[in-house]
């Protein structure tokens, strides 16, 4: 009689510690807007926060990307490839020769649904190898980023594509409400992803996979089909990204996106990503992202040199890793 009474008290403390979790990055956002206030009173300045959000947009999807693919118990390192491929071969096709385009001069109009084409195949393509093949998924993501970098490379020229579509730069430059339109979908999409992994059934399914992959699929679970799903939308917002990042930059770099997959895990860690699947949340991870955009604008205004910023970003991952071990007494597999 009494065992049936003390049992559930773990449970019903578990919902609210978890919460807790989730904003264990707010006092730090915090922490991080005061300091930046005390080195150059610009910081606060409207014109400098917006820029900052607007800056981690492209990084934020990324992220969202690959957290949700964290979450089922996989990753994929090829995202950043994606943010350079996806638009420049979208671009390519509709620009002139002149441009260094490929010479296509299709409709300016199918830029975009070309780069979010490319996306979703990119990311069945690496679902098809891991999932239905077998194959390793640091092996198959690692190949595809080389592959895609060189497919970009060879597309490009190793050039710059400038003349972007209007629909392209529309994307990247756009003002709604004094706020970039990059950053409005942003909040739209982190919203949608919030919602569907909280209050659908298929986002719950991606925590049961990446917490026990034979569970879930005993339990009913399409697990591979859910995954296939995943890994697309990976890709689209990858390729989402790099539309992004192209808008605002004006042109598409034939390095664009590279070294980006660092910060992407960067972010993830610090939001309290498993990397063993089956653990964290959308608004960690976005409060991660955050974290690591107020130290580089903290750091580019205390004149600290951008070559330093790189070694921040490994510091912080390696902090957050043993934060992780200490808070939860759990070993992290290699």
């Amino acid at each position: 009689m009494t065992t049936t009474v003390t049992a559930p008290a773990p449970a019903r403390r578990a919902v609210p510690l978890a919460r807790l979790r989730d904003l264990a990055l707010v006092p730090a956002i915090v922490a991080l807007l005061v300091v930046g206030a005390l080195i150059d009173p610009v910081f606060l300045s409207r014109a400098n926060l917006v820029n900052v959000l607007q800056q981690q947009t492209e990084l934020s999807l990324l992220v969202l990307g690959e957290t949700l693919i964290l979450i089922g118990g996989r990753f994929d390192l090829s995202l950043e490839s994606t943010v350079g491929l996806a638009p420049a071969l979208g671009v390519a096709l509709v620009i002139p020769a002149a441009s260094h385009g490929i010479g296509t001069e299709w409709a300016t109009a199918l830029a975009v649904p070309i780069c979010l084409l490319v996306g979703i195949l990119i990311g069945a393509l690496n679902g098809v190898l891991i999932l239905r093949f077998g194959l390793s998924a640091f092996i198959v993501t690692l190949g595809m980023l080389i592959t895609l970098r060189g497919v970009q490379i060879g597309i490009t020229g190793g050039q710059s594509l400038f003349d972007l579509p209007p629909s392209v730069t529309y994307l990247g430059n756009t003002i709604w409400l004094g706020v970039p339109l990059s950053v409005w979908l942003c909040v739209v999409v982190f919203a949608a992803g919030i919602a569907a992994l909280g209050w659908f059934r298929q986002g719950r399914a991606v925590y049961a996979i990446g917490g026990n992959a034979d569970a879930a699929r005993a339990a009913g679970i399409r697990t591979d089909r859910v995954m296939y799903v995943v890994f697309m939308i990976a890709g689209l917002l990858a390729a989402l990204a790099g539309l992004l990042m192209a808008g605002r930059l004006g042109s598409i770099a034939s390095n664009q996106g590279s070294q980006m997959i660092f910060q992407v895990f960067a972010a993830a860690v610090i939001g309290g990503v498993s990397m063993n699947g089956g653990k964290g949340t959308l608004f960690g991870a976005l409060c991660g992202v955050l974290v690591l955009g107020l130290v580089s604008n903290i750091l580019t205004l205390a004149g600290v040199s951008a070559q330093w910023i790189q070694a921040v970003y490994g510091l912080v991952i390696l902090v957050a890793l043993v934060l992780a071990r200490l808070t939860t007494g759990k070993s992290q597999d290699s």
